[in-house]
């Protein structure tokens, strides 16, 4: 059990206080006894994740960021709503139980899910797996099949088509990227000049059958099963979850794919295990999920190369704030280092693409 997700003490100012939580909790979902233990999730840096134990069930509550007052950018009855909903066809995002819009509780608009305990896979693949190549490979299939299974479900049937607007989906996100990039533009960071009339130039039309797009899938939002870590039992993070084209959702997940043979400064961009001995590569990765979902994809290029820029796009909207000062997070001051690195990803891609 030492390799499940594990809570930590509450940081200095987020603070939950039992004395409200506990009555609210009680007064919305029957059965409950006993007095909760609350510690925090250290990941994340957009909502606040705060574990509840009570001596026959533990939960999970999401709140906004202390002093954060944009509803648009932390929707909790957004993300309560795909969980409520989504969990009847896709049976691994937790199972929601109260969405609290009186901010007189906690301050802020909040909900609360289910616990589902298991094994998070960090940049390292842990020791204590003792994973061989053949486990991993059979791990990183498992990944891609859920993310089909996702792209699959029937969100219609679900109660989300409403959720977004297939329709012009591809266009919407190459203007919609490239505008929000220019907005949050440093003297020092890169134009992307090239690559965005690229995009422009090369988007495909939509032509694939629109389908739920996680928009952040990667192995730090999947959890495993403790006692068969090869199977995958839980997807987290539906913050950004949307109505689109599938294959605009893989080239998000390619992004972040960094693989063996990756160079070793990309290598240092790495959050997940996709270099391990058994995983696959990204054209691996693209084919396996083309075989899985029934389609035909002729070239990755457009869509590994829309998600690096969206990827550095997610980056510079973090350095800007550490450049004007907004956040004083050390860690941040090598974003734009990291942007430019995704921009000669970019360049490198195009440079050898036969679109």
């Amino acid at each position: 059990m030492a390799l499940t997700d594990q809570s930590t003490r509450i940081r200095a100012g987020e603070e939950l206080d039992a004395a409200i939580i506990d009555p609210y909790l009680k007064s919305q979902i029957p059965g409950l006894t006993g007095e909760p233990r609350i510690s925090q999730f250290p990941g994340g840096a957009s909502n606040l994740t705060y574990l509840l134990e009570y001596p026959e069930q533990e939960f999970v509550l999401r709140r906004p960021p202390f002093g954060h007052k944009a509803k648009s950018a932390h929707d909790m009855g957004r993300e309560f709503r795909i969980l409520n909903r989504l969990n009847a066809g896709f049976p691994y995002c937790p199972k929601a139980y109260v969405h609290c819009t009186d901010e007189s509780v906690l301050g802020a608009e909040f909900y609360v899910m289910e616990r589902v305990k298991g094994i998070i896979l960090r940049s390292e693949m842990p020791a204590e797996l003792n994973f061989d190549a053949g486990q991993t490979r059979t791990l990183c299939e498992s990944f891609i099949d859920k993310l089909v299974e996702l792209h699959k479900v029937d969100y219609q049937a679900c109660g989300l088509g409403d959720l977004g607007k297939p329709e012009g989906y591809v266009q919407r996100q190459i203007g919609g990227w490239s505008d929000r990039y220019e907005k949050a533009l440093t003297p020092d960071a890169p134009l992307w000049e090239p690559v965005r009339a690229w995009l422009k130039d090369k988007m495909p039309a939509d032509h694939h059958k629109p389908g739920i797009v996680h928009n952040d899938y990667r192995f730090d939002n999947v959890i495993l099963a403790p006692h068969n870590p090869m199977q995958i039992i839980g997807v987290l993070d539906w913050e950004l979850t949307t109505i689109g084209d599938p294959l605009m959702d893989l080239g998000n997940t390619l992004a972040y794919w960094i693989e063996a043979g990756d160079p070793p400064p990309v290598q240092l961009m790495r959050r997940q295990p996709s270099n391990a001995p058994g995983m696959l590569t990204r054209q691996e990765f693209a084919d396996y999920y083309a075989e899985r979902a029934g389609i035909e994809i002729k070239s990755i290029d457009f869509y590994y190369c829309y998600g690096l820029f969206r990827l550095a796009g997610i980056v510079q909207q973090i350095y800007y704030r550490y450049y004007h000062g907004q956040t004083q997070d050390k860690r941040f001051a090598q974003f734009v280092h990291m942007n430019k690195l995704l921009e000669q990803m970019s360049l490198q891609v195009i440079a050898q693409s036969q679109l």
